[in-house]
């Protein structure tokens, strides 16, 4: 049952670890009541990916994750048929003096079924959560391909024909907006982009995935990745870098952060060298005292 209200979603989402601003629990909920695709945009490592496991992790059903790139085909995100299996059984028939059929060749117990077609063909019990990541790395085929199968939930396999999905699967799609998603799966789906959350709330995801740290290192290490992200970096850091470098310092039973530690840990939280390099010609030192008169 689809859940009866947005207060409803956003408290089943922080009972699994997920902290939802309104904006994002009122997709969510809208996604579940209407049973529409929601498309999540927005920086790398501010939680798109982690809704899917969440609602996963809520709902009972199953999370079929689909990892695009760059010239991913059919055969790795719909089905494939399992040739060797099909070899066995035909030389064990022949084995036996039989004869094969090609039906029987060709029967769904030689299917191998990726995420796609698991996702729509996938039997009793909850609805499977779909986690289509990063489609903005696909190309636009397979996006003309993906628009075909989230209009009628159905894939048509040749040799057995067409399978459709009598409850329609939970669908979450991610993009870092590497490129524009094209407006035909932009319409079919409900849309959010999901910014980088304000610090109150940031720092209660911290205390929250890092509960080893304490409070104070959680605001200050929080008031830290605030700052970094105004300085232009490359690629500003996200929720999961400040979880991680929160950690990180906890780790190195740090209670409070100094201006060694953190020029120390700079990897965990900043993946490039040249925006390791504009930070510590910015002055780590100052890093320092804008994190501890935010983080008091």
């Amino acid at each position: 049952m689809p859940p009866a209200s947005v207060e409803e979603v956003a408290a089943a989402l922080a009972a699994h670890g997920y902290l939802a601003d309104e904006a994002l629990a009122t997709s969510v909920f809208l996604g579940l009541a209407l049973h529409r695709p929601l498309l999540l945009e927005g920086e790398a490592g501010v939680g798109k990916t982690e809704v899917a496991k969440v609602l996963a992790a809520w709902t009972g059903g199953r999370l079929l994750r689909l990892q695009c790139y760059e010239g991913i085909d059919i055969s790795q995100a719909v089905y494939e048929w399992d040739y060797a299996r099909q070899l066995l059984h035909l030389r064990a028939a022949e084995t036996r003096g039989g004869m094969v059929s090609e039906d029987e060749l060709y029967d769904q117990r030689f299917l191998i079924r990726r995420a796609l077609l698991a996702a729509i063909d996938h039997g009793s019990g909850p609805p499977p959560v779909l986690l289509i990541d990063e489609v903005d790395r696909a190309d636009d085929e397979f996006e003309a391909f993906l628009l075909e199968v989230l209009s009628d939930y159905a894939v048509t396999v040749p040799e057995l024909g067409t399978l459709r999905a009598t409850i329609p699967p939970v669908v979450i799609i991610t993009s870092n907006r590497t490129r524009d998603v094209h407006d035909a799966l932009k319409r079919r789906c409900l849309y959010h982009w999901v910014a980088h959350p304000d610090f109150e709330r940031e720092v209660a995801i911290v205390a929250l995935r890092a509960p080893q740290a304490g409070p104070v290192l959680a605001r200050q290490v929080a008031a830290a990745v605030e700052s970094l992200r105004t300085m232009h970096l490359y690629k500003p850091p996200g929720v999961a870098e400040t979880i991680d470098w929160t950690a990180a310092l906890a780790a190195l039973g740090r209670a409070e952060i100094d201006e060694r530690s953190l020029d120390l840990t700079l990897g965990t939280v900043l993946k490039y060298q040249e925006d390791q390099s504009r930070v510590r010609d910015s002055g780590v030192a100052e890093l320092v005292r804008a994190a501890l008169r935010r983080g008091a």
